[in-house]
C-alpha cells in the first residue's frame, strides 16, 4: 500500500513542522486509510487506534512511520490536503488500477448530502457530493463536492468534463435531465440515458401520452423481467421506440434518438401496485437494453448506503470541509478495494465482517492491499 500511495498520491505530500517534529501528509493518509479499513468511523477513533502500542509497531515495521502526531495535528494534516487534487489522484489511481478503457462502460451519477453538515454552524449549506460510479463494476471513479443539493446540476457537468467519458453511457436521475447536461455529455463523446419526471413536465407528458395509448404502445419494442424477492414479486416491463419525430422541441435535446418507459408491478400479500418511469436517450435502445441499463442508475446508491452503514458518514462531525471531503474520498478508496477483493475471491463475507477482521488483525489489510490493490 505504501507503494500505491507513493505512486498515485505523491503530489499531495508536503512536510510541515510541528513542535520541532516533521510529519508528512503521506503518512497521515496511510494511517487514515488503514483505520478506515478497520471500519473506524471518525478521526478520533482512527487516531486512538494508531496510537495503540501494537499498531504503532505495525506502522513502524510495515510503513516506516516512526511517530504519531497528537490528535489536533493529525486532523490538521488531513485538512491541508486540497480535496480537488486528492480527487484527481483518486481518479487517476482507479483508471490505472483497473487498466480502464471506459468505452462501453456505464457511468451512474448521483448526489449525496452529508446530513451532519446540515446541523453544523461551520457550514452555510449542507455539503453535497456528486459521485460517478462505473456501474458495471460497482467501482467509484470520481466525485465533485458542492454546497447544497441545489448546486448538483452544474457539479455534474463539471464532473463529466473532467472524466474521460468517450464511449460511455451516462445514466442519471431526473434532476440531471437537462438540455445543457445532455449537450455536455454528447460534446464529450458520451451517450445518455436519463429519467424524465416533472422537472421536464412537457417532455414527460408527451412521452406518457404516447406510451399510455394502448394502440401506440403496441408499436413499441417490449421486454419484461420477473423477479421474486422474499414475499414480493416484481415484474418490470420496458417499452422503447425510435419513432420520435413527433416530439415537440426534439431538436433541443442533443441527438435525441429514443424514448422509453418501464412499468414496474409489485405483488405482495397485501395486493398489487404499479408505477411508470419514462426515459430519453441518444442511443437507439431496445426494450431489453432499457431494462438492463436503467437499473444501473441506482448502483451508486448502494455505495452511498455503504458509506452510511459501515462508515457512519452522515454522522461525521468534522467541522473542516476539506476533512469531510477527503474522508469521503478515502472511504470510497477502501470500498473500491474491498469490492474488488469480494468480486475476485467470490467472498460471501459482508463488508462489516471483512473490516472487523482487519481491526482484529491489521495484517489482513496488507493481504487485501497487496493482492487486490495493484501498485
Amino acid at each position: 500500500m505504501e507503494l500505491l500511495i507513493k505512486k498515485y498520491f505523491s503530489e499531495l505530500e508536503t512536510d510541515q513542522e510541528y513542535k520541532g517534529n516533521f510529519f508528512n501528509i503521506r503518512a497521515a493518509v496511510t494511517i487514515t486509510i488503514l483505520g478506515t479499513f478497520c471500519g473506524l468511523k471518525d478521526m478520533q477513533r482512527i487516531h486512538q487506534w494508531a496510537t495503540n502500542e501494537r499498531i504503532v509497531a505495525f506502522l513502524n515495521k510495515n510503513f516506516g512511520i516512526l511517530k504519531i502526531p497528537c490528535y489536533s495535528w493529525f486532523t490538521q494534516i488531513l485538512g491541508l490536503i486540497d480535496p480537488k487534487r486528492f480527487s484527481e489522484c483518486f481518479t487517476n489511481w482507479v483508471i490505472n488500477y483497473w487498466e480502464l478503457d471506459l468505452k462501453g462502460k456505464v457511468l451512474s451519477l448521483y448526489g449525496k448530502t452529508v446530513r451532519s453538515t446540515a446541523k453544523m454552524k461551520a457550514y452555510n449549506n449542507p455539503l453535497h457530493i456528486v459521485s460517478a460510479q462505473i456501474a458495471n463494476l460497482g467501482i467509484t471513479l470520481g466525485q465533485e463536492a458542492v454546497e447544497s443539493k441545489s448546486n448538483e446540476i452544474p457539479a455534474v457537468r463539471r464532473l463529466l468534463e473532467f472524466l474521460n467519458i468517450e464511449g460511455c453511457l451516462i445514466v442519471a436521475d431526473a434532476l440531471n435531465c437537462q438540455k445543457e447536461t445532455v449537450k455536455t455529455i454528447v460534446e464529450n463523446g458520451g451517450d445518455y440515458l436519463l429519467s424524465v419526471k416533472d422537472n421536464q413536465k412537457e417532455l414527460k407528458n408527451e412521452i406518457a401520452d404516447f406510451v399510455q395509448d394502448d394502440d401506440l404502445r403496441k408499436t413499441m419494442d417490449c421486454a419484461a423481467k420477473k423477479e421474486l424477492s422474499r414475499n414480493r414479486i416484481e415484474t418490470r416491463t420496458a417499452y422503447t421506440t425510435w419513432d420520435i419525430d413527433w416530439i415537440f422541441g426534439k431538436e433541443e435535446w442533443t441527438d435525441l434518438a429514443c424514448i422509453g418507459a418501464i412499468n414496474t408491478q409489485f405483488e405482495t400479500e397485501n395486493g398489487k401496485s404499479n408505477e411508470w418511469h419514462y426515459y430519453i436517450s441518444n442511443r437507439k435502445l431496445s426494450a431489453q437494453d432499457l431494462l438492463d441499463f436503467a437499473r444501473l442508475e441506482w448502483s451508486v446508491e448502494t455505495m452511498h448506503w455503504l458509506l452510511d452503514v459501515h462508515f457512519g458518514e452522515d454522522f461525521c462531525r468534522a467541522i473542516d470541509q476539506n476533512i469531510q471531503e477527503n474522508l469521503n474520498i478515502i472511504r470510497k478508496m477502501v470500498l473500491n478495494i474491498i469490492t474488488e477483493y469480494k468480486n475476485t475471491t467470490n467472498s460471501k463475507q459482508p463488508f462489516s465482517q471483512i473490516m472487523f477482521d482487519c481491526l482484529m488483525n491489521p495484517e489482513k489489510i496488507l493481504f487485501i492491499m497487496e493482492n487486490y490493490a495493484k501498485n
